[in-house]
């Protein structure tokens, strides 16, 4: 299963792209950012975290494999060289470079070799005392996303993921890449802009439901952790 299509076609039409990738997310990583840090995002998306960080002073950089979506971030955003069209598991910049790394959505698409690949390599390019901050979904199940191709018959996670995590297992691979956990909590993203006495109130019963682990309430696993001293 090629990953690169599935995205592609996600991530270049517009639609879809605010559906698959929900602004609510971005906007909660966003509050971690600050003015004047230098920030890689792996995996832009709809390009929404590039665009709001770049609005709060943040010094934003990007990774994703498509070549048209990194075209956007270059001519809408003025990015140039700052977007490049790679992979987590071979980054294209320097060691001890970054003060945040943001994998939002990305480790649950990834192998389990190129997954330690990666986590190492984020690693690498964070200065010491940088921040990896990253979500997934929390203990997904696999197959009860899983569809099948009309066409050729192949059966496949609608739309591409083949890890699942739970919070033991994620501070395990963490911890075997040399970092240091700060937290692992569950959650899921909610639009807390949205007005009305009504919407809050759901929007505080849905955090409450995930938290609990209820897949109707869609939810996350959060990450915070930090590249030690050495």
């Amino acid at each position: 299963m090629e990953q690169e299509k599935i995205w592609d076609y996600f991530q270049n039409h517009d639609d879809l792209s605010r559906i698959v990738f929900p602004e609510s997310r971005q906007l909660f990583f966003l509050r971690y950012l600050q003015a004047g840090t230098r920030v890689l995002n792996i995996g832009v998306g709809s390009g929404a975290l590039e665009r709001l960080g770049l609005g709060k002073g943040v010094e934003m950089y990007s990774l994703d494999p498509s070549e048209k979506a990194i075209v956007r971030m270059q001519q809408i955003l003025g990015m140039t060289d700052r977007a490049r069209v790679g992979y987590a598991q071979n980054v294209p910049f320097d060691s001890d470079f970054f003060d945040v790394v943001v994998m939002s959505e990305v480790l649950e698409h990834l192998s389990d070799d190129i997954l330690v690949c990666s986590l190492k390599e984020v690693f690498r390019v964070l200065r010491v005392g940088g921040v990896l901050l990253a979500s997934t979904p929390y203990r997904e199940d696999l197959q009860a996303s899983q569809v099948v191709c009309p066409s050729c018959g192949a059966v496949f996670h609608k739309v591409g993921h083949i890890q699942s995590f739970d919070k033991n297992r994620m501070r395990k691979l963490l911890q075997a890449a040399g970092f240091d956990v700060e937290k692992i909590w569950v959650t899921t993203f909610v639009d807390w802009q949205r007005k009305g006495f009504r919407n809050f109130i759901k929007s505080v019963i849905r955090v409450a439901l995930a938290r609990m682990g209820e897949g109707i309430a869609d939810p996350h696993l959060l990450v915070r952790a930090r590249k030690p001293k050495r």
